[in-house]
């Protein structure tokens, strides 16, 4: 397989790409990598992998159609996975338009020239394609506490720019797929944590500013309920979902372990406690503090993956308490990593003191 990545410097591009070069038996012939290297995409992020004779790296945008179109014939593609997005909801608050520049012009513009890639390839070729579209589960909207988890079926209400921009984009491809018949797929993620995750989102965010001395900023009370999935699990589900995945599907991707926020910080005060103790032999949950909350932020999300156990046997393998010990000491070992980040964007609203002083 010739396969194209976007957004492959992110942090779940990244981690797929990794995943996969790194897989003993990776069918893989040749792995492209189209990252437009804004402030969430790291080239450190996949160095490596970058020697690999099977990478090829490509600095530019989704949105350039004849870059796009030059790729896909130029190292014969065979499926494309679409991580490439603005994602910070914050960011789409403060400003949506390069949301919908990306997540919606730029999805677009990427399954037009793969349907005309794609109608040109000789019949094999042409059979076996893949269009992979990675997107969220706030497409959903919101759910009450005691409501039932989100399917497949569940219609979209978006209450964020953010998760506005990622439900158009879904169903451009949906449209794609019932007019066009290229062969597409669809992953609905919810929250991804890991390393090499950008720290504005929340658990490398309070990483930062917990070893910082800074504040812990808090959305209001801090019960807004996630569920947790673990990068290395939604890049296999990614995997399996592109490879035997039913065309024109959409699949939910979840970890099934639902916390709020303020127990997530929690559980990080109490590792870095353990791991790397205050000097004043005081806790981190300390520097918790609660802030004014965001406009339209959702209260709780949750999603059903019964399709994707049923019909492709995924199942999530990184237990919570375990990947939050890993990943809280990914940061404390990647030190270098997340300072060198510093000055690469401005971080919106109260999450900002924190990478402005921990430097």
């Amino acid at each position: 397989m010739n396969l194209l990545v976007t957004g492959g410097c992110g942090f779940i591009g990244s981690s797929f790409i990794r995943q996969r070069l790194h897989e003993p038996s990776s069918s893989l012939a040749k792995l492209v990598n189209l990252d437009a290297l804004t402030y969430a995409g790291n080239p450190a992020n996949v160095a490596e992998i970058a020697g690999d004779p099977r990478y090829v790296f490509t600095h530019g945008s989704i949105a350039d159609a004849a870059l796009v179109t030059r790729l896909l014939a130029t190292h014969e593609i065979d499926a494309v996975v679409n991580f490439a997005a603005e994602t910070h909801v914050d960011r789409s608050i403060a400003s949506p338009d390069p949301f919908v520049q990306t997540n919606v012009a730029g999805t677009l513009c990427l399954l037009e020239c793969a349907r005309r890639h794609w109608v040109a390839l000789p019949g094999a070729l042409r059979a076996s394609f893949r269009f992979l579209h990675v997107s969220t589960g706030e497409v959903y909207g919101a759910l009450a506490p005691d409501a039932p988890a989100f399917t497949e079926e569940s219609p979209f209400a978006p209450n964020s720019p953010y998760a506005a921009s990622k439900a158009a984009a879904d169903h451009f491809v949906r449209a794609y797929y019932q007019t066009h018949c290229l062969p597409t797929l669809t992953a609905n993620c919810s929250n991804n944590y890991g390393p090499f995750q950008f720290p504005e989102k929340l658990i490398p965010l309070m990483m930062v500013n917990a070893l910082a001395g800074r504040a812990l900023p808090i959305y209001g009370d801090g019960r807004q309920v996630r569920d947790w999935l673990h990068v290395k699990d939604n890049c296999d589900a990614i995997w399996l979902t592109l490879r035997h995945g039913r065309l024109g599907g959409t699949y939910n991707i979840g970890g099934g372990t639902e916390l709020t926020n303020l127990a997530v910080v929690q559980n990080i005060c109490t590792l870095l406690d353990e791991k790397s103790p205050r000097p004043d032999g005081r806790t981190y949950a300390a520097q918790i503090a609660h802030v004014t909350d965001r406009p339209g932020h959702d209260r709780r999300y949750a999603l059903n993956c019964d399709k994707i156990r049923r019909e492709l046997g995924w199942t999530p393998q990184v237990n919570l308490n375990e990947g939050f010990r890993q990943t809280v000491t990914w940061y404390l070992d990647n030190e270098v990593w997340w300072r060198g980040l510093f000055g690469r964007a401005q971080i919106h609203g109260p999450l900002r003191a924190g990478l402005r002083e921990a430097d």
